[in-house]
C-alpha cells in the first residue's frame, strides 16, 4: 500500500497522506514522496495543489518510534527539504486539515499557502514536551505565519490549539464545521483553479521571496542549541515516555 498518494485531475493535483493506521505519521519513505510529489513540475493545466489525509488524523508528526534511533545522528530527523519543496511549490497549496495536525503534521499544514480545517482539528508542536526543539527553519515559519504571540504560545507551552482558535489568531485561513469542510475547502479550490495560471505563479513567487529575509540570519549558535536539546536524555526520555503514555521525567541533562 502507497503511503502517499498522488493524483492529477484537471487543474488539481492532490497529494494525500495514507497512513491512518499510523496517525498519518511522517516516516523517511513518505517524506521522500512528498518531496517527490512537490519538486515536480506542475503540467499547463494545474492551478493548485491539495494536500489532504485519510483516516481521522491530518498528521501526527514525525514517525516517534523511528525517530528515536535517530536522535545521535545530526540532521536524522529532518523534514525540512519536503517542507521547502511544498512552501516553493510553483503554485498555491492547500492544505484540508480533518484532524489533529501536530508537530510535523503542524508544519506540513502551515508550509501550505492555506489552511482549511475542521472545527474538530488541533494543531501543535509539543516538542517542548518531549525535549526537542523546532529548527529555524521551521521556527521562522510559525512566526511568519501567526507573529511573536503566537508563536510563543505554540511553541514554549506546546498544548494542542483548537482550529477556531488558530482562525482567530490568523493562521489559518477558513475553519468550518466537520460537515463542511469539503464546501469550505472547494470554495478556495475552485476560486484558485479559476485564476489566471501566470498571476498565481508570479504572486506565489513574490510572496515566497518577500518573506525569505530571515534565512539570511546568522543562526549557528541557535543550531547548537537546538542540536543539544536533540541528543539530551531528556530527548530519549521525553519520547520513550510519550511512546509509553505516560508523563516524562526530565532532568536537564
Amino acid at each position: 500500500m502507497e503511503k502517499v498518494l498522488v493524483e492529477v485531475s484537471g487543474a488539481v493535483r492532490t497529494v494525500t497522506l495514507n497512513r491512518a493506521e499510523k496517525r498519518n505519521a511522517l516516516d523517511p519513505e513518505m517524506l521522500a514522496a512528498l518531496l517527490a510529489a512537490f519538486k515536480a513540475e506542475p503540467s499547463p493545466a494545474e492551478r493548485v495543489a491539495v494536500i489532504r489525509a485519510n483516516g481521522t488524523v491530518f498528521c501526527a508528526g514525525l514517525d516517534l518510534r523511528q525517530r528515536i534511533g535517530t536522535l545521535d545522528t545530526p540532521g536524522a530527523s529532518s523534514i525540512e527539504d519536503a517542507l521547502h519543496a511544498i512552501e516553493h511549490y510553483p503554485l498555491p497549496v492547500v492544505a484540508v486539515v480533518q484532524g489533529e495536525a501536530i508537530a510535523g503534521g503542524n508544519e506540513l499544514a502551515l508550509h501550505c499557502d492555506f489552511v482549511v480545517a475542521s472545527t474538530a482539528a488541533r494543531f501543535g508542536m509539543s516538542l517542548a514536551q518531549i525535549g526537542l526543539a523546532p529548527t529555524w527553519f521551521l521556527a521562522k515559519k510559525l512566526l511568519e505565519v501567526g507573529g511573536p504571540v503566537a508563536a510563543r504560545e505554540i511553541l514554549l507551552l506546546g498544548d494542542p490549539i483548537p482550529a477556531e482558535r488558530m482562525h482567530a489568531l490568523g493562521i489559518i485561513a477558513r475553519v468550518a464545521p466537520p460537515e463542511g469542510l469539503e464546501v469550505a475547502a472547494q470554495a478556495i479550490i475552485g476560486r484558485l483553479a479559476a485564476n489566471a495560471p501566470l498571476s498565481l505563479r508570479a504572486m506565489k513567487a513574490l510572496l515566497v521571496r518577500e518573506m525569505a529575509f530571515r534565512d539570511g540570519i546568522e543562526h549557528a549558535a541557535v543550531d547548537r542549541l537546538v542540536e543539544a536539546a536533540r541528543q539530551s536524555s531528556d530527548a530519549r526520555e521525553g519520547i520513550t515516555a510519550r511512546l509509553e503514555k505516560r508523563a516524562p521525567a526530565f532532568t536537564g541533562t
